[in-house]
């Protein structure tokens, strides 16, 4: 959702750049698509050189046009106004604007303020580009296809392919450009209303054949933005699929009478359709480049679509006047746009499958819901919408049960017997640093400082069941006495000098992955010597170099059970107040559970039931030897991010198995199964499966990955995405990362207790003043 620069944060990307005119760069520009981004380009170019000859072709007559409405950001109205004044003064005239969100669920009604909306009608935006091009010159060519882009490209100097979704330009090219391009589960359809929404409106229907939403706003002082969606199978059983476009209208209209006020609907031969991401590798090919939806798409429900192209105008002008060559020129608007539409898209890809899975959030509690859907794509979060609208967060809170003047991140809770002070766990993290498995000092200052530091709870690295187990020489272990009492002396030293935090131990072994030297030597390297030989569910190497694992027998199968209860019974008698059976990572018993890793054909490979057998023989062993009262969590791969690997309802799956075993929580990670992985990195990306897990297999769950920011720990807690937040890099970077959250934030409570002798330095030091004095009187001599 579209904001101001203060509402939303850092901006992604400024436009405060003021090439020269005239400036030279490709003199003949073809652009194909008379769209918002390919006029706005022209106008630039035009602007920035007049002496340019320029042709925007568009197949369709002026008037022609999908949808009805379009809404900018303030970023990029602060681009146009920089680019061209005239323009911006021309939209200023037209632009409705507002602030609020409202989202009515199950008969309520909440309200969200302060988020700077400006729309208008989309027919309005073209005609005030097509004047500002005839304006500056520009040849307009409507009802005029394209020549084909070989052709245009030997006749111009430069083409701007802004031919939208169904780019022929990028379907030429497509070996250069290589689109990848994804459908989605979702049937929707844009309509308009002849009245003025007062607010950005989501409103959901539950009906007889599924969920349906709309999403509304204003684009003029008496008309409205209607956009109907829902999935596919919900479309199909509702008949939308038998209906045309004036019953489909009709049809809508009945379903959300209420949102509507009884007011009808209309159309502008409107379609029912899915909507599609496109991803291109490549944005240019020789002198031909992709702009906007020819290049990248992202979901209507966060209002990118003409942002993104505006935004890829602006910054392809700039570049043709900012760089030397043509060559250049594309090859820095190509590194300049990537990396914004990149983390749009991901953004957009978040919202749209928030609302793919609506029905999973229907249960919330209707104040928890409406802070779902505004963070859903993570660009709005706890702190940010906080400063735009601290009643509703207040609100938000006190449902949750948030004691006044506490941070989610701060409330306590609870598994099994043991409660966390705070929801924030010091994630596993292999040190390589112990001898004979034994863990020293090291380890001791390693977990102690980052116990003293606040956190809920602090694990240690994997620690590995037997000597065969290990990853590498520098692993831990608990497989001998001389461990388990050098582990004591770890866990007495957080029990007594960091009261108020927990400290867990994860159990694993390290299966076909073993063997290997230090990570900083060469990580998933075989040794050079000394390696002793591995054991995997089948043997199969993790990489083309590594050593081929011997696939496990019958009776080796209790041989590793056992190793597992000993090394619990001794984790025990360490003093660990809580336990993690380590099944991720492509280790041992993530061996099992993946179908990319198990080819066995006796009872403990083959479908999900048997490659669930021996894990849930090993949890099953475990839990019975550890202590009840103390928990046990598991952590879990939710997909091999491979073709054929683990997929997130596998996840589900697996998830359910461990819960109903006696499972406390699930720890939701994701891949390094097999080499050949290919994941979606992003910020806190592997959260949605541990929010899917959380939903639908009913467990609590620790989400890990890329979660960096107490804004990000307090919005996932919130919207009921986790129940925990683990944060590995972060406490490298800053061991005391939990009580300098509390301290940013204000907080002195329980949930986040300095230790005695830290409690001076429990606000940031003072620095030296740096401002000066401020002008406050005018004097004349």
């Amino acid at each position: 959702m579209p904001g101001s620069a203060a509402r939303n944060g850092a901006r992604e990307a400024t436009y405060d750049r003021q090439p020269r005119a005239g400036t030279g760069g490709p003199h003949r520009i073809a652009v194909v698509g008379g769209g918002p981004g390919g006029l706005y380009a022209a106008a630039l170019l035009k602007r920035l050189d007049p002496t340019r000859d320029i042709t925007v072709f568009e197949r369709n007559a002026p008037d022609d046009t999908f949808g009805f409405g379009v809404v900018l950001s303030d970023e990029t109205l602060g681009g146009i106004e920089h680019a061209d004044p005239e323009v911006y003064a021309a939209l200023q005239q037209d632009f409705v604007r507002w602030d609020d969100i409202d989202i009515v669920h199950r008969g309520t009604r909440q309200t969200s303020g302060g988020h700077g909306f400006a729309a208008l009608g989309r027919h309005r935006l073209l005609r005030i580009l097509h004047d500002r091009c005839r304006g500056l010159g520009v040849d307009l060519r409507f009802r005029t296809p394209a020549p084909h882009p070989d052709r245009l490209a030997a006749e111009y100097d430069l083409v701007v392919a802004a031919d939208g979704v169904h780019s022929t330009t990028r379907d030429t090219y497509a070996d250069v450009f290589r689109p990848h391009l994804t459908h989605h589960r979702c049937r929707y359809i844009w309509l308009a209303a002849d009245f003025a929404f007062d607010a950005f409106r989501f409103e959901i229907a539950e009906t007889e054949h599924g969920v349906m939403q709309l999403h509304g706003y204003p684009y003029a002082a008496d008309a409205s933005t209607v956009i109907v969606e829902m999935r596919e199978e919900v479309w199909r059983a509702a008949g939308f699929d038998e209906l045309d476009e004036r019953e489909s209208v009709e049809r809508c209209g009945k379903i959300f009478t209420e949102a509507l006020g009884g007011r009808p609907l209309r159309s502008n031969n409107s379609a029912w359709t899915t909507f599609r991401t496109v991803v291109t590798e490549h944005w240019s090919h020789g002198n031909v480049v992709l702009l906007g939806d020819a290049a990248h798409t992202a979901h209507f429900s966060i209002g990118s679509g003409t942002k993104l192209a505006v935004e890829d105008a602006l910054a392809l002008a700039a570049c043709l006047a900012e760089q030397p060559s043509l060559e250049r020129a594309l090859t820095a608007y190509e590194e300049e746009r990537k990396p914004v539409v990149a983390s749009t898209q991901r953004a957009a890809r978040a919202s749209l499958e928030w609302f793919e899975n609506l029905a999973r959030y229907l249960g919330e509690p209707p104040r928890r819901f409406a802070f779902d859907l505004l963070t859903r794509s993570r660009r709005v979060t706890h702190d940010n919408l906080r400063l735009r609208d601290a009643r509703f967060t207040e609100s938000v809170e006190r449902e949750f049960g948030c004691p006044p003047g506490t941070p989610p991140m701060f409330t306590p809770f609870r598994l099994r017997g043991l409660t966390l002070r705070n929801r924030v766990v010091v994630s596993p993290m292999d040190m390589y640093s112990a001898e004979d498995g034994v863990p020293g000092d090291f380890h001791l200052v390693h977990l102690g400082a980052r116990a003293l530091g606040g956190a809920g709870l602090v694990m240690t690295e994997m620690v590995c069941v037997s000597a065969e187990g290990r990853i590498t020489p520098g692993c831990a272990g608990l497989y001998t006495g001389r461990q388990g009492e050098a582990w004591r002396r770890i866990t007495d030293f957080v029990h007594e000098r960091a009261p108020g935090t927990a400290i867990g131990v994860q159990l694993g072994h390290s299966g076909r992955k073993g063997s290997t030297k230090l990570m900083w030597e060469g990580m998933d390297e075989p040794l050079d010597d000394g390696n002793w030989p591995l054991v995997a569910a089948s043997p199969l190497p993790y990489t083309p170099r590594s050593q081929i694992p011997r696939a496990i027998g019958r009776a080796q199968l209790t041989d590793l059970r056992e190793q597992f209860t000993n090394a619990a019974v001794r984790a025990a008698r360490a003093g660990f107040d809580l336990l993690e059976l380590h099944c991720a990572h492509g280790y041992l018993l993530s061996g099992f559970l993946s179908p990319l890793t198990n080819r066995r054909t006796d009872a403990y490979g083959g479908p999900l039931a048997n490659r669930l057998r021996f894990p849930l023989e090993v949890f099953d062993a475990v839990r019975a030897v550890w202590p009840a009262e103390r928990p046990m969590t598991v952590r879990i791969s939710a997909t091999d991010w491979a073709d054929g690997g683990t997929t997130a309802e596998d996840a589900v799956g697996i998830a359910r198995a461990f819960a109903a075993h006696g499972a406390d929580a699930i720890d939701v990670s994701t891949g390094q199964v097999v080499a050949e992985e290919r994941p979606e990195f992003g910020r806190s990306y592997q959260t949605p499966f541990a929010e899917r897990i959380r939903h639908e297999a009913g467990v609590p769950v620790i989400a890990v990955g890329a979660i960096s920011s107490w804004d990000d720990v307090n919005s996932l807690i919130l919207a009921g995405r986790t129940d925990l937040c683990a944060l590995a890099r972060p406490h490298l970077y800053d061991p005391h990362w939990t009580l300098h959250a509390a301290a940013d934030q204000g907080y002195t409570g329980p949930g986040a207790a300095w230790p005695a002798p830290y409690r001076a330095g429990s606000r940031p030091p003072r620095t030296g003043r740096t401002d000066a004095p401020k002008p406050r009187l005018g004097l004349s001599g």
